[in-house]
């Protein structure tokens, strides 16, 4: 057999294992089927050439920019996968397991091409929250932008996700504009090396944009600074030992854990047996236990349940248990593979011991189970076990203690109040769901583990058709924890983003402001432009061009005529003596909608132009009533222009409303589609 040598992608090259190269074993057959790692790598000419060649290029683009590299190399590596499925077999995963792995990954970075595209600018400075005004007049002002770290980010991922552990990390870190290197876990790192190949066989991102560490980082950690980023995935203590660095303590290097969770589900005191929201919480906990062999930091740990049904989850979920088939991951039959390795393997046999001086297994014979189509004396498999602790307010172990595989224990609780506090013994966890259709329910089990939890994750009849399951990080929801789950945050759509980013207050007057964000801010400089605007394209507007409307009347009857086109009689309108009365009117006053619909009167041009259509309307309040007799004007401003395609762009326009004596009546902002 063919010894695989697994390469590291060091400065742009491929680099063979060298001194220090560790065998990796096929988790169905334990035979020896590669080799990883190179202790004579350069880890500091690494962090070099990612901060000098890969994040110089990677900063020179915009947000949109990245965002079209990541969906192009999304699109690149959906098509060539079927590589990464064929290697993960060896790490025990099963065609199922790995669609979590390698689908998922990919649709990670679709999710953040996407939101980077609708979410961030077409620009290389994203602008955090509203502008605030510093001083009476607002001549002094100040903002918070967001813009890249001159650094890189250095990826330490788990075992158990060698794709999405990678991709879920390098989406929000490229869409930044941070260069990264990824250190898989030597145990699976050629599915992640596979991976890494069609990256660099694409051509999509720029040279120094992403290396690839296969074995270990040697001085690497040594090296980094203040720029850089951790982001880490594993065990508390690996954690712990890496964070304590004294370069990165000194240094306040960025730190993202995400490691030892135990994580719970809690089934709801309204459930019975025999309902939609039982069998749904059966399901859930079964197919925690078995995805990936149990192999998830997201899966559930701990199975809590009111003490009178405890016998009936141990019954139905012990049923289902037994029903799966445990095998070579290749046959289309199996439902759960191996683990990993054999110290995997081992070293959740020695959680199991602990477990035993706690509570029961009621379900599963590591001594005693059938494996199909594999040796199980060689290969490292094991059954899923279910324990019962029947006193869950003086044990210890399992709620400190995670044996990383197919093992979960039940525990009952009194009330609701019990079963949040036995959640929390966690000490924090990456998710706690909780079965339930009452929304009290719901809500007292957030105001009581929030704070202990990552994410909560309620699930019933209702949802549960489309729900993504509890042990589902998605793109667009925070991914982490607090307490021993890390304290760190991933994912969460464009807030995972922003730990790649600096967050920098901007102080200075209008014009200053509108330079930095290329954004128009009120009160800076106005331009007058050469002709209306509306038809003019996208490319000849310029930021902070400005056009002031005549003045238009609002009569009595436009007031009638709009609240009997409309049917909007409310009596702030219609009743003199009953709009008097309310204290923010003088008396009968001007629809708000009316109002607008004057200003678009106002400011439209109407004959066919490269304006394509009004999209949408943000930030609309309304400052002072306009009553019959009195005049409005409108101010029209190009406030930020980008990009959405090859023919078309999003101009967002300030509309400001003011009446006959200056004063401001109604602001918005109007955003249109623009031709080139």
């Amino acid at each position: 057999m063919t010894i695989q040598q697994i390469n590291s992608f060091v400065q742009g090259r491929w680099v063979a294992p060298g001194d220090g190269a560790r065998p990796i074993h096929s988790a169905i057959t334990g035979a020896e089927i590669a080799r990883a790692g190179n202790d004579a790598l350069d880890f500091a000419g690494m962090l070099d050439f990612a901060r000098e060649v890969g994040g110089p290029a990677l900063r020179a683009m915009t947000f949109h920019d990245r965002a079209r590299m990541l969906k192009a190399l999304a699109v690149y590596l959906n098509e060539h996968r079927q590589v990464m499925y064929d290697l993960a077999y060896d790490t025990g995963a099963t065609k199922s397991d790995s669609f979590i792995d390698i689908d998922g990954g990919i649709g990670t970075v679709f999710v953040f091409a996407s939101k980077g595209r609708r979410e961030m600018p077409d620009d290389r400075v994203y602008i955090d929250g509203d502008i605030e005004q510093l001083s009476r007049n607002g001549t002094f002002l100040g903002m918070h932008v967001c813009t890249p770290l001159q650094g890189v980010a250095v990826h330490i991922n788990a075992f158990n996700f060698p794709v999405w552990g990678m991709l879920e990390k390098l989406a929000p870190t490229l869409l930044a504009g941070v260069p990264a290197i990824v250190k898989p876990a030597t145990a699976s790192c050629q599915v992640t090396e596979a991976c890494v190949r069609l990256i660099d066989q694409s051509g999509i991102l720029p040279k120094g944009a992403v290396q690839l560490i296969s074995g270990g980082t040697g001085d690497l950690l040594d090296h980094v600074g203040s720029q850089d980023v951790i982001s880490f995935t594993g065990s508390a203590a690996t954690a712990l030992r890496l964070r304590s660095a004294p370069n990165i303590l000194r240094d306040a290097v960025r730190f993202v854990a995400e490691q030892d969770s135990l994580n719970a589900s809690i089934l709801g005191p309204d459930v019975a047996p025999g309902s939609e929201e039982f069998a749904l919480f059966v399901k859930e906990v079964q197919r925690e236990m078995t995805v990936k062999a149990g192999q998830k930091c997201t899966a559930i740990r701990r199975i809590i349940a009111p003490v009178d049904r405890v016998e009936a989850v141990i019954e139905a979920l012990s049923a289902r248990l037994a029903k799966t088939t445990i095998g070579d991951p290749r046959d289309e039959a199996t439902r759960m593979g191996a683990l990993v390795s054999s110290a995997q393997k081992n070293g959740v046999l020695d959680k199991v011991q602990l477990f035993r001086q706690e509570a029961e297994m009621v379900c599963g014979d590591p001594e005693n189970f059938r494996v199909e189509g594999a040796d199980a004396a060689k290969g490292a498999f094991l059954p899923p076990m279910l324990f019962h602790c029947a006193d869950p307010d003086r044990a210890q172990r399992i709620h400190d203690t995670e044996a990383f595989g197919p093992v979960s224990t039940i525990m009952g609780y009194r009330d609701l109040d019990h079963a949040i506090a036995i959640a929390n013994r966690g000490q924090g966890s990456l998710v706690a769901s909780v079965i339930t259709a009452s929304g009290d329910v719901a809500r007292a089990a957030v105001l009581g583990a929030g704070a202990y939890h990552g994410r909560l994750y309620f699930n019933n009849a209702v949802s549960m058709k489309e729900s993504t399951g509890h042990g589902s990080p998605l793109p667009h929801m925070t991914h982490g924890g607090p307490g021993r789950a890390g304290g760190g945050e991933e994912l969460g759509g464009v807030r995972g983003v922003m730990h790649y980013m600096q967050r920098t207050a901007v102080q200075g007057s209008p014009d200053i402001l509108s330079a930095v964000g290329n954004t128009w801010v009120p009160g800076a400089a106005q331009i007058t432009p050469p002709a209306h605007p509306f038809p003019r394209r996208f490319g000849e507007l310029q930021i902070g061009e400005t056009i002031v409307t005549e003045a238009r009347e609002v009569t009595l009857d436009d007031i009638e005529h709009f609240a009997r086109f409309t049917g909007d009689t409310f009596y702030a309108h219609m009743d003199e003596e009953a709009a008097a009365a309310n204290p923010f009117f003088p008396g009968r006053v001007a629809h708000g909608y009316l109002l607008l619909s004057f200003a678009a009167g106002l400011f439209v041009e109407p004959n066919p132009g490269p304006v394509l259509a009004n999209t949408g309307l943000d930030g609309l309040r309304f400052m002072k009533p306009v009553v019959p007799g009195d005049s409005i004007r409108v101010r029209l401003t190009v406030m930020k222009k980008t990009r959405r395609n090859d023919d078309y762009g999003e101009v967002r326009w300030h509309v400001a409303l003011s009446n006959q004596d200056d004063e401001a009546v109604a602001e918005y902002q109007l955003l249109t589609m623009v031709a080139f």
